[in-house]
């Protein structure tokens, strides 16, 4: 049997993707989510993926999530931190809840899985960590101080940990995507799309969630064992660093 794999935010949109990807890469695959019971369960039914409801952003939940998980199917080997909410709103406009449910999710809740799953990764000699970050981390965005700062902390939290790590067999990347095809990004209006959005992306198209996922299965690889403290962008050419 493959090695563990933890998806976080892993039954819709990138995540879904992920999912299926390392399943299909011969991972032992798992995923998480937070609120979406029916689409939760149709991922389950379609991919034979399991699934585990809890809030990355409380780290007693992910305590008590990942003793399960590992109860349940192994140890950790993989963690793939992609779950994300957005809260979007100008600062002057923003209250302290939206600033802190994002924060609290797009960056705590790095900090709530790696702990959980690190001291395990750490004994074994073996770890991968893949998170999950923005374009809008490395660039900012109008209306998402709060997105934006968490995304970039994520980058932050990236190449310090994977200094920690890295003499331990564990590496700690992440991957920044652009404007990817998702139902959120598709419910985007098409005239916004055409006019404000695809002319800013050089290829000239939305990425799909499969060329995300790619990403992450050579980042979990072995072959990836001399990558760490990276980012790797996947936005279309919009932004290079």
């Amino acid at each position: 049997m493959g090695r563990v794999a933890l998806v976080t935010g892993g039954t819709r949109g990138i995540g879904q993707a992920v999912s299926v990807a390392l399943k299909d890469a011969g991972y032992n695959v798992v995923a998480s989510y937070a609120g979406n019971d029916e689409a939760a369960n149709k991922f389950k039914s379609e991919t034979g993926i399991p699934v585990y409801k809890f809030d990355v952003g409380e780290f007693d939940a992910c305590v008590n999530a990942i003793r399960m998980i590992e109860g349940d199917v192994g140890p950790i080997e993989v963690l793939v931190n992609n779950a994300g909410i957005t809260r979007d709103r100008p600062l002057h406009k923003m209250g302290k809840e939206e600033w802190d449910a994002v924060v609290n999710t797009n960056l705590s809740g790095l900090f709530n899985t790696c702990r959980n799953v690190i001291d395990g990764m750490r004994g074994r000699g073996f770890g991968r960590i893949i998170n999950i970050s923005s374009i809008n981390g490395q660039k900012g965005q109008f209306g998402q101080t709060n997105y934006s700062a968490s995304k970039a902390g994520d980058l932050g939290f990236t190449r310090a940990l994977a200094l920690e790590t890295a003499s331990k067999g564990i590496t700690v990347n992440a991957v920044a995507p652009g404007y990817i095809a998702t139902e959120m990004v598709r419910a985007v209006p098409e005239n916004v799309l055409k006019e404000k959005i695809l002319p800013l992306i050089p290829v000239g198209r939305l990425g799909e969630p499969e060329e995300i996922a790619r990403c992450v299965v050579f980042l979990a690889s072995d072959e990836a064992g001399f990558v760490t403290g990276s980012t790797l962008s996947a936005n279309g050419g919009q932004l290079m660093s």
